[in-house]
């Protein structure tokens, strides 16, 4: 039995340790993990196959933040659905910082406005870490083809609307959409040859079975450079570096045109303020990194390293701007 000191001393070190407790400050807990952050290696979810654009920033970055975080950040691809798959994945998952996605202007802008079952909210549900990469769209004709200039290519698709076809990697594709914005800016007609890809589209051009097709300038450019294909323009608001002397849709004709390939880093929503500036530090210094700069140099990516902030606005304007383009051209997908 214990005696009645013994009792007071245990029930005033309980006291005693209780207001102790009671005086850490809430959640402080949750406040080392997050300073602590990363304890475990980090999933980067990539939600297109391997050997892409996509894959190549997302395994040049993951490298490079795996070396300024002091744990690996392992890449996964998931893919299906055009991005859904994965994105949907980070989407769900916890938001801790342990899981991050790869988005594109796919699963960011055009597949949520696609979709007529939205499997999530490209705002609500992610937070946005940084912009990394913008990567250009090209315009390309297969050099048979008269027209050597955009406003050249204008003039003949007005003079015979609706005798044109242009090839795309696919119905939906950012480069689909490429195409219809061109339509709709330039007053003309053409019809949309979609492929399982660039790589059998471009096949088809280059033999002249389809005259006209917008493709990503990375798969597009040795085509170029061996008079396979003519580029006609790029689609950025400036000229891509490795073809210097090829002019924008906007200054050869079409003021106001633009579209690009981008790749940014998205946490799940409500993920700790302090992991996603960890995680954007690590993002922006490895985009300085002077390897990374030149291999994404070799396939004419413009690097960004954006803040949090940034990115955010940038998803806003992209839905914004592709929002009226998937109305007009009726693009709605299952």
């Amino acid at each position: 039995m214990m005696s009645s000191g013994m009792g007071r001393r245990a029930l005033l070190g309980l006291l005693l340790a209780g207001a102790g407790l009671a005086a850490l400050p809430p959640g402080s807990g949750a406040a080392r993990a997050q300073a602590n952050f990363p304890t475990r290696p980090i999933t980067l979810i990539v939600p297109f196959a391997a050997g892409g654009s996509t894959d190549v920033v997302g395994r040049l970055v993951a490298q490079k933040m795996s070396e300024s975080l002091g744990q690996q950040v392992v890449v996964e691809n998931v893919v299906g659905a055009g991005g859904n798959v994965g994105a949907t994945r980070v989407a769900k998952a916890d938001p801790d910082g342990y899981t991050i996605l790869m988005g594109t202007v796919a699963t960011h802008a055009l597949n949520p406005l696609i979709l007529k079952r939205k499997p999530y909210d490209p705002v609500a549900d992610f937070a946005p870490v940084s912009l990394l990469a913008v990567v250009p769209n090209v315009l390309v004709v297969n050099p048979n083809l008269p027209a050597k200039t955009v406003p050249e290519l204008i003039a003949m698709l007005k003079a015979e609307p609706g005798k044109y076809n242009y090839a795309s990697s696919g119905n939906a594709t950012p480069l689909h959409l490429s195409g219809e914005l061109f339509k709709s800016m330039a007053g003309v007609q053409m019809q949309h040859i979609p492929y399982r890809g660039s790589g059998p589209a471009l096949n088809d051009v280059v033999a002249g079975q389809v005259p006209i097709m917008f493709d990503n300038l990375p798969s597009s450019s040795e085509f170029i450079r061996a008079g396979s294909l003519r580029g006609v323009a790029v689609t950025t608001k400036e000229r891509a570096p490795s073809f210097p002397d090829m002019p924008t849709i906007a200054e050869a004709g079409l003021p106001g045109y633009e579209t690009y390939t981008w790749n940014a880093l998205f946490a799940p929503a409500k993920t700790p303020r302090p992991v996603i500036e960890a995680l954007n530090a690590a993002s922006v210094a490895a985009l300085k990194d002077p390897t990374v700069v030149e291999r994404m140099k070799a396939f004419s990516a413009t690097v960004v390293g954006s803040t949090p902030e940034a990115l955010a606005d940038h998803v806003k304007a992209e839905v914004a701007k592709w929002t009226p383009v998937v109305k007009e051209a009726g693009v709605q997908s299952e």
